[in-house]
Order: C-alpha cells, then structure tokens, then sequence
C-alpha cells in the first residue's frame, strides 16, 4: 500500500472548506473561526453502522463539555443528507454532519486512503479527527483513531472537562 497520502499534522494551517450541511445549508471554517469558535471535524466510514454510531453517540453525550470548552463539532461522511437526516433522528444527534458525497472534504484532510481488507485493496476513509484551533492551525490530529473510547481520549487531551 502507499503511504505518500496527504498527512496534516499538529501545528498546521487547517484546509480552508465551504460544505454542505445536513439541512442543504453550507457551513465555513473562517466563518466559525472568526465567531470564536475552534473545531473538531471528525471523519468516519458510514451512518448507522456500529462503531460509527458508537463515536457520534459519544459527541453526542459530551456535547455540552465540548460546547462549554468552546468548541462547534462537526462529523463527516460521504453519505447523503437523507443518510445524514435519519442517523441525526434515530440518534438524537446534537450537532451538524457535513455531506461530502464527492470526497472533496475527505482528500483536503487526507483522510481519503487506500485500503485493504481481506485482501482486497480499495479507496476508503480513514476515520480521523482533526482539533482547528481559532488561529486556524490544527491543535490536535488523529488519522485511523479507534470509534470506541475515541471521544473519552479526546477529551482528556483537550482538556475539556467532561
């Protein structure tokens, strides 16, 4: 397998993005930045499947610590905004999910790779998180992170009190 992908590190300036929200809205990275606001955008496989749903639903839970610590949570997928809308409602998820069908998003972060599995080789995420500090540059860079204790570890990192 390759391994000359993109790879972003703690100190870089984060990929500028404009994206597709959940609700067709679009949502900027220099617009949250100049609120204030620093980012966690997290990427991961598919909605509704287990270790998916296990990370989104640990955001979920400490949503208000991370909000409290000031930070705005955004998850990625190449899924649809229809995708997105049922896994929102089946898991009362608290914050946006950005639609990337075209791995637009995915390739600016890296976290588009190759992968194998049975050894079969193809193109796939690599479930990643990425902290963008309000200065714009990444604080903190996790590419193939766990789903499960991913958030728990996140946090003691950050900082944020949960």
């Amino acid at each position: 397998m390759a391994d000359d992908w993109l790879t972003l590190e703690v100190g870089d300036i984060a990929p500028e993005f404009e994206a597709e929200l959940t609700d067709s809205s679009t949502v900027k990275l220099a617009d949250i930045l100049a609120g204030g606001e620093k980012v966690i955008l997290y990427f991961y496989p598919k909605d509704s499947t287990p270790g998916c749903t296990t990370q989104a639903c640990d955001f979920r839970d400490n949503f208000g610590a991370f909000e409290t610590s000031g930070y705005r949570i955004l998850g990625v997928s190449k899924d649809s905004a229809k995708s997105h809308a049922k896994f929102i409602e089946k898991q009362g998820l608290n914050f946006d999910l950005i639609v990337d069908k075209e791995t637009d998003l995915h390739q600016k972060f890296g976290v588009w790779r190759e992968k194998m599995n049975y050894g079969k080789t193809y193109m796939g995420v690599s479930r990643s998180t990425f902290v963008i500090d309000t200065d714009g540059r990444l604080s903190w860079v996790g590419y193939n992170v766990r789903a499960k204790g991913h958030v728990e570890r996140l946090m003691r990192e950050l900082g944020v009190a949960d």
